[in-house]
């Protein structure tokens, strides 16, 4: 499991936008990103992992492993 996740990870661009990040993980799936940009879109000003966490789709180990893995990329 652990190989495959590290794989997935070195697989993603740096400029991937979060909810690309979290489907390819598979913490969200494509309806719950659609939810959370729907949501979005009566609150610009809201960040989607603020939405996402506030939904209860992800927890804050999925938001840091994008963190991380964004930033180790560049």
């Amino acid at each position: 499991m652990f190989v495959r996740r590290v794989q997935v990870e070195e697989q993603i661009r740096s400029d991937i936008k979060i909810g690309e990040f979290l489907v390819k993980i598979g913490a969200l799936s494509t309806e719950q990103v659609k939810i959370v940009l729907s949501e979005q879109q009566q609150d610009p000003d809201k960040l989607f992992g603020v939405i996402a966490l506030e939904l209860g789709f992800i927890d804050y180990t999925a938001i840091t492993r994008y963190i991380k893995t964004i930033l180790n990329s560049k």
